[in-house]
């Protein structure tokens, strides 16, 4: 493959929209990120759109896009977004009318997990399931060296598994998702009930007793600082984390796991009780290899980052 070759890849996020333009080998020569409108899907497709021209040069071959939903394999609709109100959109067919390149769209873990099989951890492994842990959780599968991705492209939903039946509503319209007890959503309301129930903790100060105020990051941040109470937030995340991934072990037999996302950003506080309840959890862990559980190394244009790649392996 010539080194010349270039695509743009672009990620669709709730919050923002960020473009890449990479070479053959992934690295970045170009990037812009714009906020996302996420409340007007049209103004969201003019912004994909404004965002992929502002990295376009002649030398582009093919576009990939990552959006948050179920992406048909084939087609590029988004057909649903448990957590954004985006409906039945053709990702595909809008950026081929104004830019012109032929342009590919799935799922943003699964095109995380690609950026993360060919450039970061799973590179030089066959089989890597990727785990995104931000506000929800989703996920991205890959097999044989291929993207799973199931009959009609809606494969590695994993944050929708039902794990505590009658637990606290998703944006899916079920209780007690996976993604409702070890992502984002758990940790912001774990951390405003302590905030209530523990006025003197590090988390009731910083939000100055309005619990409302609370979020993940200033969980994070409490726990780095040596609070005690944010710590033991993040590790029962972490348990439940570690639990889920367990059971996913046991069904795709992955040769490593990588987590990335924004909760991921709490590291070890996260991760090494995800790692102690995963091998509690797993079927047979002593008699089986070990499925090492990391971070993803890419950072946060890793969902960029693959969807180019993607353009790049199956469009060029």
């Amino acid at each position: 493959m010539s080194e010349g070759l270039q695509t743009i890849g672009i990620d669709v996020g709730g919050t923002k929209t960020a473009a890449v333009r990479i070479s053959a080998s992934g690295a970045v020569l170009a990037r812009e990120t714009l906020p996302t409108p996420a409340d007007d899907m049209q103004a969201t497709l003019e912004t994909t759109v404004r965002a992929a021209r502002a990295v376009l040069t002649p030398g582009v071959r093919a576009i990939g896009i990552g959006a948050a939903g179920l992406v048909e394999a084939g087609t590029g609709r988004l057909t649903f977004a448990p957590n954004l109100a985006w409906r039945n959109v053709s990702l595909v067919e809008h950026m081929w009318e104004a830019v012109g390149l032929p342009t590919i769209a799935d799922n943003d873990n699964n095109v995380a997990a690609w950026a993360e099989f060919r450039l970061g951890a799973g590179r030089g492994r066959s089989h890597l399931l990727f785990v995104g842990v931000g506000t929800g959780i989703g996920g991205g599968i890959v097999a044989d060296g291929k993207l799973f991705r199931g009959a009609h492209g809606f494969a590695a939903e994993i944050g929708h598994i039902v794990v505590e039946p009658g637990g606290p509503l998703c944006g899916c319209g079920n209780h007690g998702c996976w993604e409702q007890v070890a992502s984002g959503h758990a940790v912001t309301r774990a951390g405003r009930e302590a905030a209530r129930q523990h006025p003197q903790s590090m988390i009731a100060r910083r939000c100055e007793g309005d619990p409302a105020r609370v979020t993940g990051p200033l969980v994070t941040e409490c726990a780095r600082a040596g609070d005690p109470v944010a710590r033991g937030i993040l590790a029962q995340v972490g348990r439940r984390l570690g639990e889920g991934i367990a059971g996913l072990v046991n069904v795709l037999d992955p040769e490593v796991v990588a987590v990335g996302g924004g909760v991921a950003a709490a590291g070890e506080f996260l991760l090494e009780p995800a790692r102690a309840a995963f091998v509690g959890a797993v079927e047979a862990a002593a008699h089986r290899p070990a499925v090492p559980i990391v971070a993803a190394t890419l950072g946060t244009e890793t969902g960029a980052i693959g969807a180019a790649m993607l353009a790049l392996d199956e469009l060029t």
